[in-house]
């Protein structure tokens, strides 16, 4: 599986942007899709993911400003960003994983990782 993230770039605080992420290859059974952030000097941190059924998980940060949705028939999964921070800047990481059940917040719990989209919040 390859994933292929988009849609970062540079933006106000209180702009929106869109990520999108491209899954190609082995993607029949790819059950969990979703987003990792990690900024300068800080550890990866979850985003927010989507399964295949439709259930949905935020990081407590993204509660309120991010939504992710998922389209299956285009194995796609994006991640929309409004009310963006300065601390928001990041490079944000598409992720996936075949496991049905998985551990939201723990990076080894996925399988694939994409190369990453950066996004830049100036105050």
């Amino acid at each position: 599986v390859q994933l292929q993230a988009s849609g970062g770039g540079l933006v106000q605080a209180g702009e929106s942007l869109r990520l999108s992420c491209r899954a190609s290859g082995r993607i029949l059974s790819l059950n969990t899709m979703g987003w990792y952030r990690q900024a300068p000097g800080k550890q990866r941190e979850f985003v927010a993911g989507c399964t295949l059924g439709g259930v949905k998980k935020y990081g407590d940060f993204a509660k309120g400003r991010f939504t992710i949705s998922r389209d299956n028939a285009k194995n796609t999964v994006y991640l929309q960003m409004d009310s963006l921070k300065p601390e928001d800047t990041a490079v944000y990481y598409c992720t996936a994983t075949y496991a049905r059940r998985v551990e939201w917040t723990v990076t080894g719990s996925y399988d694939f990782w994409g190369q990453g989209t950066l996004v830049t919040v100036s105050s």
